[in-house]
């Protein structure tokens, strides 16, 4: 068996008893010892990353006064820490004085700054003005944290990246060559109008302390730092031709908006982001974390219990640019359903099914990729398979998908050597879940890629650990389910996480478990919410050792305290509607893309077939009678062995369960 595998092995449990408790929110312990130091990802909210910048004034070594505004007529504004004495801002000088020529000619300035009041920076040779800061005052203003760091404002002074330089140089280590350019990706993405993917990380060097009393004071009025906040944690959604059922993206709409906006960010449920939350004073390990910034947070409450200040609308942020509604920016290609689908007013709809062919006599690989629904309104979530040419296949829940839009995630733009690969012919199967909701509409999703510009050094891939062999008894508020794959037969790493539950679900969990017996949480999900099914995905990948297991678990609540309950007097079972349920944790993970021809042998179960086959339980038949080509009712060993994988190894768990009791 190939290495695709991974994404079709379903291997469950039985459901526990609904006594078992959900789990409460667990503090994840941060440690390191080691002295060798790498640029880490730091939240941007975190790091500032998208507050106005103070116009501090300055002298330059030249003695000509200045202030950040000097700058607005740059694209970009690079503010370059460095000196002459730390040993890493020597590395990196000679690469940071191409950088300048370079981008300079692509209209972006530079300031150097050197903190070092001891220092004497001499003949330095960079063409952008160099400041030496002995007074601190940039150093506060930007709160630099080390000599190497460096910064990217626009032309509103609006912080948009800070950080490292690069990945190459750090305490204790050098590399032959960069394995991230966090600072050149940055730049290259903001001039085409992108968010950066990285922006935010820590930066190895001579550490630096800033004085706090010397930092200006932004004025907390709406265009000064209210307006930030809002489109930095919210425009995605909240802004016109957003999912969003209103617009956040004027001072008039969120001020009508006021009480609203108070009463979801005390609430803690917007920005959504259900993960438990890390010890305090650690970070988290999400770089999609949504949590807003205790500092943003603060602000726009004192904001919102205030007179409201609108203030200088000189100080407002540019506005962001949305290309043609694409989050992830101009697409390269865009794939869409051939006809319109109609969504009724009112009742359930079955899944909807269509299927868009590629034209490509090759193998691609995607970058980006988003899905947009034309009408969201309707849509709960769309899942699109990448099959062989010719399939006639439909692609079940549990198989790992290509791409996804659920509220909350419908693009996803991967870094520089990441790729998901769309093999040449490939068949695009759109699985459509609608929920009317009073009027009658058409929809006709589309799918836009954007390829990478090289083959990636990994392959990204997606699979689903699943047991759709659950009943959870009507009025049970804690009912636990399991699901595991006991054995990984090759080294991998873990991109994201993706637990999937409808309206009964409460709480979710994943666990790893390493050959050494080590068990790690990876995820816990205390409040687990159907409408925001986000993606956690991780700063850096989990390591998962050849041999290691991974267990996924969740808590459903069947009871009349759940105010989403469709009906707590009946049993639920595994179903595609939302008033059943489902027990689904994807997992996003990376393979070597020069050494994913390896094979790898899975165990198969040893499960006797009885003769003549066994009859479709109830609650399985709707999704299993296309499998049933003589329509007898029953799944005989040639119509088992003809099962997509992922559903074939379900049945076949659910024969040794039901045959071992």
């Amino acid at each position: 068996m190939r290495l695709t595998a991974f994404a079709l092995l379903l291997l469950v449990t039985d459901a526990a008893p609904a006594a078992d408790v959900a789990p409460a929110p667990r503090e994840i312990a941060v440690a390191d010892t080691s002295p060798k130091e790498a640029p880490k990802f730091r939240l941007p909210g975190e790091a500032g990353v998208g507050r106005l910048v103070p116009d501090v004034a300055f002298t330059d070594l030249a003695g000509k006064p200045g202030k950040l505004s000097d700058f607005r007529g740059s694209k970009f504004t690079v503010v370059a820490f460095t000196n002459t004495t730390c040993p890493l801002c020597k590395k990196y000088r000679p690469a940071l004085l191409r950088l300048e020529k370079e981008f300079a000619a692509r209209g972006v300035s530079f300031l150097f700054v050197n903190p070092t009041k001891t220092d004497k920076p001499g003949d330095h040779g960079f063409a952008g003005r160099y400041v030496h800061d002995t007074d601190g005052v940039l150093t506060a203003a930007l709160g630099a944290t080390a000599t190497t760091e460096v910064f990217v404002l626009d032309s509103a002074r609006t912080l948009q990246y800070r950080g490292a330089f690069n990945d190459q140089y750090g305490l204790g280590y050098a590399l032959e060559k960069p394995r991230a350019n966090y600072l050149v990706t940055a730049l290259e993405d903001l001039l085409v109008g992108k968010q950066p993917v990285v922006q935010a990380t820590t930066a190895p060097g001579c550490e630096l302390t800033s004085d706090a009393a010397k930092l200006p004071r932004v004025a907390l009025t709406y265009h000064a730092r209210i307006e930030r906040i809002v489109q930095a944690n919210c425009g995605e959604c909240h802004r016109s031709g957003g999912v969003a059922a209103f617009a956040l993206d004027t001072y008039d709409s969120v001020v009508a908006n006021k009480g609203m906006i108070r009463k979801v960010v005390n609430k803690g449920t917007m920005p959504p982001w259900f993960a438990a939350p890390p010890k305090k004073g650690a970070h988290s390990p999400f770089a999609n974390d949504r949590t807003l910034a205790e500092s943003d947070k603060n602000d726009l409450l004192a904001w919102l219990a205030s007179d409201l200040k609108e203030g200088d609308v000189a100080d407002a942020p540019l506005s962001r640019k949305y290309e043609s509604g694409w989050l992830i920016g101009k697409p390269d290609v865009v794939y869409q359903i051939s006809k319109p689908i109609e969504i009724p007013a009112e009742g359930v709809m079955p899944y909807q099914n269509a299927s868009v062919e590629t034209t490509y006599d090759e193998d691609k690989w995607v970058q980006a990729l988003e899905v947009q629904p034309s009408a969201r309104e309707v849509v709960h979530h769309v899942l699109v398979f990448a099959l062989p040419k010719g399939s006639r296949g439909t692609g079940g829940e549990a198989q790992g998908f290509f791409a996804a839009y659920v509220p909350g995630n419908s693009g996803m733009v991967y870094p520089e050597g990441y790729a998901k690969k769309l093999p040449k012919g490939s068949l695009l199967r759109f699985q459509i879940h609608y929920t009317p909701n009073g009027k009658a509409t058409k929809d006709q999703t589309k799918i836009g890629l954007i390829f990478a510009k090289q083959a990636p050094r990994y392959e990204v891939r997606v699979a689903g650990i699943a047991n759709p062999m659950f009943t959870i008894p009507p009025g049970a508020n804690n009912h636990k389910v399991n699901a595991s794959l006991p054995v990984i037969p090759f080294e991998t790493r873990i991109l994201a996480l993706f637990p999937h539950a409808h309206l009964r679900g409460k709480a979710a969990k994943y666990d790893l478990r390493t050959p050494d017996g080590k068990v790690t949480t990876l995820l816990e999900v205390p409040h687990y919410d159907f409408n925001w099914q986000l993606q956690y995905r991780f700063a850096e990948p989990v390591h998962v050792p050849r041999g290691s297991g991974l267990s996924y678990v969740a808590w459903y609540d069947n009871s009349d305290k759940n105010p989403a309950n469709p009906d707590p007097t009946k049993a639920v079972k595994w179903g595609p509607q939302t008033h059943n349920e489902m027990h689904l944790g994807y997992v996003e993970f990376v393979l070597d893309a020069r050494s994913t021809n390896e094979n790898f042998d899975f165990p198969k179960p040893e499960v006797k077939i009885p003769k003549g086959g066994i009859v479709i339980p109830e609650q399985f038949k709707n999704g299993l009678k296309r499998f049933d080509t003589n329509g007898d009712g029953k799944l005989d060993e040639k119509e088992i062995d003809a099962l997509p994988p992922a559903v074939k190894n379900a049945v076949l768990e659910y024969l040794r369960h039901t045959t071992s009791e």
